[in-house]
């Protein structure tokens, strides 16, 4: 695997989580807005969906920091 895609894959992975986590605070918020009864069951999901978003976001950042390490370490060699 190139270090570039690598990067490119965790920087995704990082937007997507976050993308995830700012579209379940939605639905945790907006739960029984407007006159509607509280829907509890949706916002259980929601959060349980954000601990996945923060999981992921969590784990994508440690692969950016490995391919980085691993750049440093290529360059160091190279030099």
């Amino acid at each position: 695997m190139q270090i570039g895609s690598a990067t490119g894959n965790a920087l995704h992975g990082i937007q997507q989580g976050m993308e995830g986590l700012r579209r379940n605070a939605l639905r945790v918020a907006g739960a029984g807005q407007e006159g509607e009864a509280p829907n509890h069951s949706e916002r259980v999901e929601a959060l349980v969906e954000m601990k996945g978003d923060q999981q992921q976001v969590q784990a994508s950042a440690k692969a950016l920091k490995t391919a980085n390490e691993t750049l440093g370490s290529l360059l160091d060699v190279q030099a």
